[in-house]
């Protein structure tokens, strides 16, 4: 065999970790902390502070040193929505990462309100 022989991947394939192998087979967060695609998280821990993280963790902190979403961040880091919802679950709960929610729809403002700013824009 030579070294061609010994090439039995190429790097269009990717990571031979199977994305769920990196969260420990789990495919939903044990805590529940709504996180959907518009969801921010943000880093409250510098890069330097990841030393000894597992390199898919420590890559989402530092990638996250700027508020961005979930859906960035798993398009960014190359892999499966849920997966990437269960790492930020884990950093989350190790408080190396802060997140907020979109408001609910259940918040938004009622009718009368609506009302009230158009007739008020009306006026002008």
């Amino acid at each position: 065999m030579n070294a061609r022989d010994d090439a039995w991947f190429d790097d269009a394939a990717g990571s031979l970790v199977r994305p769920y192998a990196l969260t420990g087979g789990r495919t939903r967060a044990t805590d529940n902390f709504g996180l959907d695609l518009i969801t921010l998280v943000v880093a409250m821990s510098s890069p330097a502070d990841v030393v000894g993280m597992e390199p898919e963790y420590a890559g989402i902190v530092r990638l996250c040193q700027q508020p961005l979403s979930v859906a960035e961040v798993a398009s960014h880091m190359e892999l499966p929505l849920p997966v990437v919802k269960v790492m930020l679950s884990d950093l989350i709960e190790r408080n190396h990462v802060l997140y907020r929610t979109a408001t609910p729809m259940t918040e938004a403002p009622n009718l009368h309100t609506l009302q009230a700013v158009l007739d008020g824009i009306r006026k002008l």
